[in-house]
């Protein structure tokens, strides 16, 4: 029995609904954050490498990829050893775009944590430490621990 109710999962999809809301202005949808968020990590990504990283399909990328290069959020270079493909890179403008996105979260979270006293703050963000960490080091294995729990499950009959 999952104690958290998913809570997490559902603050977290109420702070990307507003912010979606908020940053709609720049006129970019959830989708391309996910591809400029790679393709900032990933500088020189190409869109086979966003597809495998998000999971999306090539058709997908394509169009999210070519909708955020007409809007200036990303350029293409050639890839030097392979003529077939380009390599993706994020412009100054995406760069900004990222840090309106990131400050329009910190002000959403700082006011949802603004009924806590000082010491629950720092409880709650020193736990949310643990967890993410924890998450992170999954992830970066490639999820074996997770995957191991989903596959076990014994599906529930209907």
């Amino acid at each position: 029995m999952d104690i958290t109710r998913r809570q997490i999962t559902k603050i977290a999809r109420e702070v990307g609904k507003f912010t979606v809301r908020t940053l709609r202005a720049d006129g970019i949808g959830t989708g391309e954050f996910d591809v400029l968020h790679v393709i900032r990590k990933n500088p020189g990504i190409t869109q086979s490498g966003v597809c495998r990283v998000l999971g999306l399909d090539k058709g997908a990328v394509a169009r999210q990829t070519a909708s955020l290069e007409s809007k200036g959020y990303l350029i293409r270079r050639e890839h030097p050893a392979d003529g077939r493909s380009q390599l993706l890179f994020a412009t100054e403008k995406a760069e900004g775009l990222k840090h309106s996105k990131a400050h329009v979260e910190t002000l959403f979270y700082e006011w949802l944590l603004q009924p806590l006293s000082e010491e629950q703050r720092q409880t709650f963000a020193g736990l949310l430490e643990i967890l993410y960490l924890r998450c992170k080091a999954e992830s970066k294995a490639d999820f074996p621990e997770v995957a191991r729990l989903v596959k076990e499950e014994t599906p529930y009959e209907a």
